[in-house]
């Protein structure tokens, strides 16, 4: 709690630095172009497009509003005080020099490298369009499909308590720096959420004593890459509207530390009015046009977010649009539940590239405006009382009432449904009415829906050619197993390994016997596609499963754990390629064991009653220090599919305080 909202900010910087110590200041410095000033050559990668970052923080600082301006003022003070008193705990370069400017930097960009890459990697063929599709932990390639989010909403009518339930469950890696926080100034703002360290405005999800959001991941295609040509008499200018247009040259000097001093480096940036020029030819330019870029409300929008009394007061802030994609899921205190497929949509007045890039000659070719925010495809109360998401496009967001694929502009997402989707819809696409405790647990379903598609046609392969005795039996086992993963089943991981071994060396279009259509979402892909690529990936599992954990039907959470210091738990949960909606992704530790390294991280429910009642968990904690006591200490509560009671009322803050201080004093945690 704070008095004002910088005496707010600072107690928030503060014990995030508490929790965190050097990995707050490692952020911000990331952020506005000093990494390599404090750490060296190998820091530099990102700091000339930070120091433009910050560039434009400084000249639009005055443009934000004043309560904005207090926060990050506030919040970089806290961060400096931390820094003056606890300066012999951290490294060196950790100094307390903070300004708002840099950590108003956090929220901006003016470059964008991975646009950059991806355009290169297009002009080279080198461009995988099913990166990312699919995750397979095991022999195959594992990719970075898991990194997303689930989200609920159910309407009064679908609870038992007659008030609107919001579920929120990201899952990203364990380093990706959720921060629990509960943040209040009387008559402002009070609200509990997530607050990505390193600044006060990256919220994910959350909810105040009226209203919460969800986010999940959305891939918009927001940018448009133009090809202009080049003026033959100036290099530096290109051709448009019949005119030759000059190129503006942005000279970024970055410092860096190296053999004992200070040094610089130089790079130059190529502008156009357009946007910032990725590559060049020798007659042509290839601009990237995005509103993503230059845009620097975001912690504007943030607030009114927060302070938001209602639906409308909320879409409000929405239309700021400086936050510019991810899938928003809402409900509220007067019952309303809401969803918006959030995007800064260009309002194209040519038809989308294949290869994303469109030639240009004039203003006529090029986009000038943005598809309305209220036009973006939303649902609002709708029959059956739900929404959902879990990354895929807006278009089954209720299967009561799906959105038409024909009524939206062509650079809008196809119609698409993956089984970790199709299991979230399988899950609450019902009558049932539950209580938010029941929602707690049902959030925590171990089913996997790629053994629901695909495990009876695996069984029937194997026995019915000339298994060996052990796969046989190994075959017996996955026809009794009951399809999920929780710790004790048995067969989990046998399948899974048999899945990784499948679908990374069968043709894609082999994989299921039937497709998934739009037709039946919920029930496509199913069945094998290369009955003998089955059997004999299903041989290579089970001698796999046996030399890796001693025995085909080691349990689940045998061999799938939770490690973090002296913590070695067993855990439910998979990856969501695999259809599972508790989402966890693992990496291999040297004694073969799976241990988890990114998932379910910060989970919340909460029901929008006269005073809000929500439980949650964070598995990894709110601190990265192992001699913290809040280092991994809900590990063992989330590894039990169970979730804390939110302290939200002075009462219940009172009744569970662990300590009382005033950020700013020494303090020993």
């Amino acid at each position: 709690m704070g008095e004002s909202l910088a005496s707010m900010a600072f107690g928030l910087a503060w014990v995030m630095m508490e929790d965190y110590r050097e990995r707050v200041p490692e952020l911000i410095l990331k952020s506005n172009g000093r990494w390599g000033l404090a750490v060296g050559r190998e820091g530099l990668d990102g700091d000339s497009s930070g120091r433009m970052a910050h560039d434009l923080a400084v000249r639009t600082h005055d443009l934000l509003p004043a309560d904005v301006r207090d926060i990050l003022k506030g919040f970089a003070a806290g961060v400096n005080h931390y820094i003056e008193l606890h300066g012999e705990e951290l490294p060196e370069w950790v100094r307390p020099e903070f300004t708002a400017h840099d950590v108003a930097a956090r929220d901006i960009a003016v470059w964008s490298s991975g646009a950059e890459r991806r355009f290169q990697a297009s002009r080279e063929g080198a461009l995988d369009p099913a990166e990312g599709e699919q995750s397979w932990e095991g022999p195959g390639p594992v990719t970075a499909s898991d990194i997303g989010s689930n989200a609920w909403a159910f309407g009064p009518e679908r609870t038992r308590s007659g008030y609107a339930v919001l579920v929120r469950n990201p899952h990203l890696s364990f380093t990706s720096g959720y921060y629990e926080a509960h943040i209040t100034v009387p008559g402002i703002v009070n609200f509990y959420g997530d607050f990505r360290l390193g600044g006060p405005f990256s919220i994910i999800g959350g909810f105040n004593d009226k209203l919460g959001w969800s986010t999940t991941n959305n891939a918009p295609d927001l940018a448009v890459v133009y090809a202009l040509l080049k003026d033959p008499d100036r290099s530096d200018h290109y051709l448009f509207d019949g005119g030759s247009v000059p190129l503006e040259v942005r000279r970024v000097t970055v410092e860096y530390r190296g053999w004992g001093s200070v040094r610089a480096r130089t790079k130059e940036f190529r502008f156009s009015p357009l946007g910032p020029v990725l590559h060049e030819t020798a007659d042509t330019i290839f601009v990237l046009k995005t509103h993503a870029l230059g845009r620097y409300r975001l912690g504007e929008q943030w607030l009114r977010m927060m302070q938001a009394g209602n639906l409308e007061e909320w879409k409000e802030a929405m239309r700021i649009q400086a936050k510019t994609n991810s899938n928003f899921t809402y409900a509220d205190a007067d019952g309303n539940i809401f969803y918006v497929w959030n995007a800064a949509m260009p309002a194209l007045p040519h038809e989308p590239s294949d290869d994303g890039v469109v030639f240009a000659s004039g203003s006529a070719d090029v986009w000038t405006s943005l598809y309305p925010w209220d036009d973006l495809p939303q649902l609002q109360n709708p029959e059956g009382g739900y929404v959902q998401n879990s990354n895929d496009p807006f278009h089954f967001t209720n299967l009561n009432e799906p959105f038409d694929p024909d009524g939206f502009p062509p650079n809008f997402p196809e119609p698409r449904l993956r089984l970790r989707s199709q299991n979230s819809l399988g899950l609450i696409h019902n009558e049932r009415v539950f209580s938010l405790e029941e929602i707690v647990a049902l959030k925590h379903s171990m089913g996997m829906t790629l053994a629901e598609r695909v495990k009876d046609d695996l069984v029937a392969a194997v026995v019915g050619g000339t298994p060996t005795r052990e796969m046989a039996r190994a075959a017996e086992l996955l026809s009794a197993w009951d399809n999920r993963v929780a710790r004790d089943s048995r067969g989990a991981t046998l399948f899974k390994l048999w899945a990784g071994r499948y679908f990374s060396r069968t043709d894609p279009d082999r994989r299921y016997q039937e497709s998934w259509s739009p037709d039946a979402p919920t029930e496509t892909p199913r069945g094998l596609g290369d009955s003998d690529a089955a059997v004999e990936a299903f041989g290579w599992a089970v001698d796999e499963t046996t030399d890796r954990f001693g025995s085909w039907d080691v349990a689940w959470g045998d061999a799938h754990r939770i490690r973090a210091g002296d913590i070695d738990l067993p855990v439910g949960g998979c990856a969501g390629a695999l259809g599972c909606f508790r989402v966890l992704g693992f990496t291999e530790d040297d004694d073969g064991k799976y241990r988890a390294v990114r998932g379910d991280a910060w989970v919340f429910a909460v029901e929008f009653g006269p005073t809000p009642r929500a439980y949650s968990v964070l598995l990894y904690g709110n601190s990265n220090q192992e001699e913290s006591p809040y280092f991994y200490n809900q590990a063992e509560l989330f590894a039990d599919n169970r979730m804390k009671a939110v302290a939200f009322t002075e009462e219940d803050i009172e009744e569970h305080l662990a300590e009382q201080y005033r950020p700013g004093e020494r303090h020993e945690p």
